[in-house]
């Protein structure tokens, strides 16, 4: 892999699991310090950053990352209904039911252990792989496209429910439901199963950020493990 590959990827993590805050300098001298590497990789990943609006510039500041505010939060959720309810819709008539039927079970068995740093990277990692077969699956590549340029967005929003291991085990269930309405082949049922998931988890994160005009973690996100971070 590519200096500048492993610069963004690094970076990139970083930016989304919050520690690197919003507003924080990404100075290039401190950041190759950092990862290791020259300042030529940085530059090159900072530039990504930007384009995919992870990072902005903010004057002699330079490049820091970018905030995220409760109007934010709204569009994003309007965007992310409706994107992500067709794309479940479309995976349960045109996709590999067999695929979700495994992610269900999967879910089944990640509701239950949701008790450490650990147990919720991996849980991350599984939400992922749900979005990942929603890509592949729903048989529209114009759709999948528009869903992947969002989800670094929506996994920083994720992590602002990290405080409250209650939300995230209604997640695990939700997700679930999903997962096996598509498996069922029932594509109102899947899209109906996106749409309560995504409004509660608006309504907990309009609960948590009540007062604020930016977003941020209530309290400070879970150090992942090296085996969380390798994935």
């Amino acid at each position: 892999m590519r200096a500048s590959d492993r610069a963004y990827q690094q970076l990139r993590q970083d930016i989304i699991s919050w520690r690197l805050e919003p507003g924080t300098v990404l100075a290039e001298l401190d950041q190759a310090a950092r990862l290791g590497v020259s300042r030529t990789p940085v530059r090159e990943a900072l530039s990504r950053l930007i384009a995919e609006g992870l990072a902005t510039t903010e004057g002699r500041r330079g490049v820091v990352v970018a905030e995220l505010s409760v109007a934010d939060l709204e569009q994003l959720f309007e965007l992310r209904e409706t994107l992500e309810s067709r794309a479940a819709a479309q995976a349960a008539e045109r996709g590999d039911r067999e695929r979700f039927a495994v992610l269900q079970r999967r879910f089944d068995i990640s509701e239950g252990s949701l008790t450490g740093p650990a147990d919720v990277e991996s849980y991350y990692a599984l939400v992922g792989e749900l979005d990942t077969a929603l890509d592949e699956e729903c048989g529209n590549g114009y759709l999948a496209l528009a869903l992947r340029q969002l989800r670094p967005h929506l996994q920083r929003l994720r992590r602002l429910a990290h405080d409250n291991p209650e939300r995230l085990a209604g997640s695990a269930r939700e997700h679930r439901s999903i997962a096996a309405a598509i498996a069922a082949g029932n594509p109102g049922l899947a899209a109906a199963a996106t749409t309560v998931h995504l409004h509660a988890s608006l309504d907990h994160l309009h609960h948590s950020q009540s007062g604020q005009g930016t977003l941020a973690p209530a309290l400070a996100p879970f150090t992942p493990t090296q085996e969380s971070e390798s994935r």
